[in-house]
């Protein structure tokens, strides 16, 4: 079957056969996988218990299928190219070869440190190679890796490190971000003082600042590095063993550890690269986000190498040294598709067009979106300035718990409609579910959006908590998937993603539970209680405002807000921290003592005159003081 996409007919087949003939289909893909034993069963699930299994039996090992297979022929061909945070330090390329050495050794490091199958390994590490490398070695000797993004406090270092109880942390001693230097081994001694899981932390140098060493914990990479062997054969996996943990935000506090497995992430991961990036064998491709998120999972290590790619990595920021930075890349490699996220593009429509007409771009053939939707204006630009009017782009909606992209344009292929995802890609059968949960079955309409058919990629658990899996996904639409989004579809079959549905708030690209953001600030004790809601904002697309009520008086209502702040980028990173902060007299209740957060949405949005009825409320007289506080404080 022919996998690469390249005309309506052919994805109005791929997508009628994946419906119709499901295990047909992928089988057909993941026959194009080396595998060292065939598997039994392609599909096995149970929707109403949330139980999923594909290509069980089945035993490969995702490595083999990343570098391995491709030394045949691709050898010599550029594997990784990392661009450093500053651009005077010389870009490193790396081939198949030299990623294949390079993961070897560090699988036999891995061993000689006691790693074996099954266990997890944390890594908090920057954008360098050695997070590809330590990655890729995890997988190959079947250690289950857990990324953590290196922007999170050492709280919620260790909260991650002990839910999946690591038994090494990989670290470095420091990161460069900016114009700043973060120092990353000093947030994991914090993170350990209370994670007695963790044997090892695995030290690699990159700004090379003065550290702490324990002896008789701490081991540097470089040092492990010189005594390894760089043979090593790939641990034979089974399909259905967990690959990674990945933690995602959840609405009621602790963060949500996704485990995907290895046999169907590989398929979907590989087919939906080829066919949503229209890659080309000899395309340079580009994907700006972190694999300390999913996409940079799925979409910038195991996606790319899956097909052979050659996938940039990028130490720094859009804006640094300049806002030209981004353009500079694109031209300086030939990027062919580029893929980013609103945040940056609307930060960087906001600056001087200057910074990009400098740059001709001529070289990208598909431009990309990915972290929430897209708004019109930010399509617009985009589309005409680093487009240049003629590349599609690929508005992409997916999620941690996907895997891998399920509703995207197909470029040259799809309709392109700004601020619609568009269409489901084969495989995904996606639904309306209105407020009664019952299936909305015209054509156009607006609801819910559910998934009525499992796809290889989906999460299989959150780890150690499947009932909470179950819970959270499976109990709101009985059969389906919920994916906590609400959606339109209009008259053609696209969709819109019209945003979060529950105590979930995407800023910037980052999916923020408030529960955690709120149980950090109720632990100031002048705090007696707080509620964390979204605005809109014209950079992140949405910020964060908080609605605080105080024990008594303060002083000090500036310093108070200056460390409510300390308080969340401690706990939880900086990325949650608040962009206005309300102190109230109290907050809008039911007479359940639920807070009302749709009141304090509108008054956060500005829409404090269309609060509907409140009357019902336990406390409705709570609610004019802070609809004028909010006048006067913005």
């Amino acid at each position: 079957m022919k996998t690469k996409i390249n005309t309506i007919q052919e994805y109005e087949a791929n997508f009628s056969k994946a419906k119709n003939q499901p295990e047909l289909f992928w089988q057909d893909i993941a026959s194009q996988f080396e595998w060292s034993k065939k598997w039994d069963s392609v599909c096995e699930f149970n929707m109403y218990e949330a139980e999923f299994s594909w290509f069980s039996g089945g035993k490969t090992n995702i490595t083999e299928n990343c570098i391995d297979r491709h030394l045949k022929d691709k050898a010599n061909q550029t594997a990784l190219i990392f661009e450093p945070n500053s651009p005077n330090e010389s870009a490193i390329h790396i081939t198949y070869k030299e990623l294949h050495h390079r993961v070897c050794k560090m699988a036999n490091v891995l061993l000689g440190l006691g790693i074996k199958k099954g266990d997890r390994v944390a890594i908090y590490l920057p954008m360098i190679p050695e997070l590809s490398v330590s990655v890729l070695a995890c997988a190959r000797i079947g250690a289950i890796h857990s990324v953590i993004f290196a922007g999170f406090s050492s709280s919620a270092l260790s909260a991650r490190i002990n839910d999946a109880s690591c038994k090494l942390v990989i670290t470095s001693d420091g990161g460069f971000r900016g114009n700043k230097t973060i120092d990353l081994k000093g947030i994991v001694d914090q993170a350990l003082k209370d994670c007695p899981c963790v044997n090892n932390v695995l030290v690699a140098e990159r700004t090379n600042t003065e550290i702490n060493i324990i002896p008789s914990r701490d081991v540097f990479l470089r040092d492990a590095l010189a005594k390894a062997s760089d043979l090593h054969l790939a641990q034979p996996m089974d399909s259905e063993d967990p690959l990674f943990i990945l933690y995602t935000s959840g609405s009621t506090g602790k963060p949500k550890g996704m485990v995907h497995t290895t046999g169907g992430y590989m398929v979907y991961t590989a087919y939906t690269f080829k066919n949503v990036f229209a890659y080309e064998p000899g395309d340079i491709y580009w994907c700006t986000a972190d694999i300390g998120w999913i996409t940079g999972h799925s979409y910038i290590l195991y996606g790319p190498l899956l097909n052979g790619a050659t996938s940039i990595m990028f130490e720094g920021i859009p804006t640094y040294p300049n806002p030209g930075r981004f353009w500079d890349i694109v031209d300086k490699f030939k990027v062919n598709q580029f893929y980013t996220a609103p945040t940056a593009i609307r930060a960087l429509a906001k600056e001087s067009l200057s910074h990009v007409t400098k740059y001709n771009l001529k070289s990208l053939k598909v431009i990309g979106s990915v972290g929430e939707p897209i708004n019109e204006e930010a399509w617009t630009w985009y589309h005409k300035n680093i487009g240049k009017g003629k590349c599609p782009i690929v508005d992409t909606w997916w999620q941690t718990e996907t895997g891998g992209i399920l509703i995207s344009p197909i470029p040259n292929v799809s309709p392109q409609i700004p601020t619609y995802a568009t269409t489901p890609l084969p495989g995904i059968q996606p639904v309306l579910m209105d407020d009664y949960g019952t299936e909305i079955k015209e054509l156009k309409g607006e609801g819910r959006l559910c998934i009525k058919y499992p796809w290889p990629s989906i999460a299989r658990t959150i780890w150690g908590n499947h009932e909470r899996y179950k819970e959270t996904y499976f109990s709101a639409y009985p059969g389906y998937y919920f994916t906590g989004d609400g959606a339109l579809r209009n008259t053609n079959g696209m969709y819109r993603i019209t945003g979060r549905v529950d105590d979930v708030i995407i800023v910037s690209g980052h999916n923020l539970g408030t529960a955690p953001i709120e149980d950090a600030i109720n632990e100031h004790s002048e705090i007696a209680e707080s509620a964390i809601v979204g605005f809109p904002h014209e950079i992140k697309g949405n910020a964060l405002y908080g609605f605080v009520t105080l024990k008594g008086n303060v002083e000090s209502p500036e310093k108070l807000k200056e460390a409510i702040n300390k308080l969340i980028s401690a706990k939880i990173g900086p990325i949650a921290k608040l962009d206005k902060i309300q102190f109230t007299n109290g907050l809008p209740k039911t007479r359940s003592g639920k807070i009302m957060r749709r009141i304090l949405r509108k008054i956060a949005e500005g829409n404090s005159d269309n609060l509907g009825d409140i009357s019902t409320l336990l406390n409705p007289e709570v609610v004019e003081h802070i609809k004028n506080g909010s006048k006067q404080s913005n």
